[in-house]
């Protein structure tokens, strides 16, 4: 786990360069526009005539639940850092885990939430302190260019890749059972289309699984992370991916995907409203799929428009799902908030 530095990457220049510094703009923009479109139809007046009886305890009950798919997500990734050679207790990983999530909420930022926490995990020491912070700061503040990156960040980056996977797994694995359980009600095709996500994602499971079994294409796989100077990644990888560790991986992340469902049906709960459980495999699920797209803020606007459409198919009214939307929004940046507390320590 070499970390000697590399030749230094080139800036963007030009139309890139104008481009990457007003994306963030580009988004806000976006995100309002999502936000407009999604309450535009709402009779507000209506609405509070109407004279909904919010319960607070449900909304306590979701912050619970996101700060629980956090640390669970934190530990995972914790286990897979620890596996190849990484310091830190868990509980600095689990810190790390939140400071990413405030960052990737919109907070002013140069890079987002996983790398953020990919580049200060090199700096963590066994003593949980932070290591060379000068150095730190400057890695910090320029774009990440993996090309010319330390082999230990490089490691850092691959097993923040493999964490954001076994997530990817699990919210597919979920969308799959969701389909199964209530795609009918999208369309005469939806059932299927469950049966064949799940298909694929066990099948990609099994696949990988048999390839670090096979001695021939787990040492034609070693080669490769030698040559991409991430020759420690393998442990990692084991953790995530091997039999039977994937069936207990996949287990975990279909757990992690399941408190994020449970908080927004605690919002929706908070307004009265009680929505099929599957309608919600099927809708956050996807929503999960559609954020990968970088185009608005932390979801807001885009979770609106998208989840009043596909919960309204089951009879949950559009208004009530904004609002639940927006709170579940909100509780989500008051959950995360304790990162602040190791960005604040770092300064």
């Amino acid at each position: 786990m070499s970390s000697q530095p590399q030749s230094t990457p080139k800036n963007p220049s030009g139309w890139k360069s104008i481009l990457k510094r007003a994306w963030p703009t580009i988004r806000i923009l976006l995100s309002i526009a999502l936000l407009w479109k999604a309450t535009s139809g709402i009779n507000w007046h209506a609405l509070l005539d109407s004279q909904i009886k919010m319960e607070p305890m449900w909304l306590i009950a979701t912050a619970i639940a996101i700060c629980c798919a956090f640390i669970c997500g934190g530990l995972r990734w914790g286990f897979l850092m620890r596996s190849v050679g990484f310091q830190g207790s868990l509980g600095s990983y689990i810190a790390l885990y939140f400071a990413g999530g405030l960052i990737n909420q919109g907070l002013p930022s140069t890079l987002g939430g996983d790398s953020y926490r990919a580049i200060t995990a090199t700096h963590i020491t066994s003593n949980n302190s932070l290591s060379d912070t000068k150095e730190l700061d400057q890695e910090l503040h320029h774009s990440v260019d993996l090309e010319h990156a330390t082999p230990k960040l490089r490691l850092s980056f691959s097993m923040t890749l493999v964490d954001r996977l076994l997530g990817l797994a699990g919210n597919n694995l979920l969308g799959g059972l969701g389909l199964v359980m209530g795609g009918a009600t999208l369309a005469t095709w939806g059932q299927d289309l469950g049966y064949a996500v799940l298909g694929v994602m066990i099948f990609s499971g099994l696949l990988i699984a048999l390839v670090l079994a096979w001695g021939t294409s787990r040492q034609l796989l070693q080669k490769l992370l030698d040559r991409l100077q991430m020759n420690n990644a393998m442990p990692g990888i084991n953790l995530a991916f091997s039999w039977p560790m994937n069936m207990v991986q996949a287990l975990f992340a279909i757990g992690v995907h399941c408190f994020i469902i449970l908080a927004f049906g605690f919002c929706l709960r908070a307004y009265g409203v009680e929505a099929p459980i599957s309608s919600l495999m099927i809708g956050l699920p996807a929503l999960s799929l559609l954020l990968m797209l970088p185009i608005s803020i932390s979801g807001w606007g885009l979770r609106e428009a998208t989840l009043s459409s596909v919960l309204a198919l089951w009879g949950v009214s559009p208004s009530l799902t904004v609002l639940a939307s927006i709170s579940y929004g909100a509780i989500t940046v008051l959950s995360v908030l304790p990162g602040a507390y190791f960005l604040l320590k770092r300064k």
